[in-house]
């Protein structure tokens, strides 16, 4: 006779399980995750209590410098270089403070492609270096610069060798349809204003 209940998961979290960590590990609270899945905030301490006994963690915050990443993610089976070398700027963040007037903007006034819009996060195209707008009540504040890279695990190690204070580990930001995974990592420049690192893993 087998075991009741659900088979074992071949990864070391579950899928919802990783869903919470990636959101845990980009700085979010329980309650915006809970928003941002549309599920409860119990539902979320739940997965982050599950994740922490599984991986022999003790606090929420060490989740945001585990180095794992997903059995099935294409950045286990990526390549790349070993050496560090920070590529094109991939992506400008500005926090804008309505969405609507500035898609508008962006789009209509100024003629940039419109790539696409989830709910209040709009991205445009600028040749290639992709333009990022999110509401913010602070609109004023820096832009974020994102630098590409080929290999993220060797540029975060790298660089942390280097003195960088990374906020958290590379961790999963979207997986588009066709497949392709965006990872990030954040750092601070000497004043505090936000960099990041990005890499685009095909399947």
């Amino acid at each position: 006779m087998g075991t009741r209940g659900r088979p074992r998961h071949p990864d070391v979290l579950t899928p919802a399980e990783w869903r919470v960590v990636h959101l845990v590990r980009h700085g979010m609270s329980n309650r915006e995750i809970a928003q941002r899945r549309g599920v409860s905030v119990d539902a979320v301490k739940f997965h982050v209590a599950n994740a922490l006994l599984k991986l022999g963690l003790h606090r929420r915050a060490e989740l945001r410098t585990w180095r794992g990443v997903p059995a099935d993610s294409a950045l286990q089976r990526s390549g790349g270089t070993d050496m560090l070398q920070l590529g094109a700027i991939g992506q400008i963040a500005r926090p804008v403070s309505d969405i609507e007037k500035a898609v508008e903007f962006y789009g209509d006034v100024l003629g940039l492609p419109h790539l696409y819009t989830f709910g209040d996060l709009a991205f445009f195209d600028c040749g290639g270096t992709r333009l990022f707008l999110s509401t913010s009540e602070t609109a004023g504040e820096p832009s974020i610069i994102y630098f590409r890279v080929d290999n993220i695990q060797t540029a975060y190690d790298e660089l942390s060798a280097r003195g960088v204070d990374f906020e958290q580990a590379p961790h999963l930001i979207h997986k588009h349809d066709n497949g392709v995974e965006e990872w990030m990592a954040f750092f601070p420049d000497p004043d505090g204003h936000l960099l990041a690192i990005m890499a685009q893993v095909g399947p």
